[in-house]
């Protein structure tokens, strides 16, 4: 069975997250999502409610599970027996530092390869921090997140209609 990894805070899951996830459930067996509770950014959302919207945005998708991890992301992959891990990339500025993820990984884990999708064209501007700060602004996300999401942010940012 070929497993892999889709790591991320996914503080808050994006439709673009969604369309990576998509396309990489057809390339594996199973794709564990692992979102992870320890990382070097300010989460918006507790790691219980970051894995619940997960879990309710991939219900429908049989083939991928949602679990979160601390430490090292090769730890993880190692304990899952995973094969891949499956990285997002929406400009050429995303490469450079997804390309040192990756080479730290191969040398941490050689039989671990990383698998880069580019992002379909109408998520290639999208990223969980501009959605924050488009709804800290009163803006309009419709379309861009999740339903459930989309409630969240509203109430997380007092939005009257939330």
């Amino acid at each position: 069975m070929r497993v892999a990894i889709y790591p991320g805070t996914f503080d808050p899951v994006t439709n673009g997250h969604l369309d990576i996830l998509k396309r990489a459930s057809l390339l594996f067996n199973k794709v564990i999502v692992a979102i992870a509770i320890d990382n070097e950014k300010e989460s918006l959302f507790k790691i219980e409610e970051r894995k619940k919207f997960m879990e309710a945005v991939v219900k429908d998708i049989p083939n991928v599970e949602v679990e979160s991890f601390d430490g090292l992301l090769m730890h993880f992959v190692q304990k899952k027996k995973a094969h891949a891990i499956i990285r997002g990339l929406r400009a050429v500025s995303d490469f450079e530092y997804e390309f040192q993820l990756a080479l730290m990984n191969k040398k941490l884990e050689k039989n671990v390869e990383t698998i880069f999708l580019m992002t379909s064209s109408e998520y290639a501007f999208l990223s969980s921090t501009i959605i924050k700060q488009v709804v800290s602004l009163n803006g309009n996300i419709n379309g861009l997140v999740p339903e459930i999401v989309e409630i969240a942010l509203k109430k997380k940012f007092n939005w009257e209609k939330a």
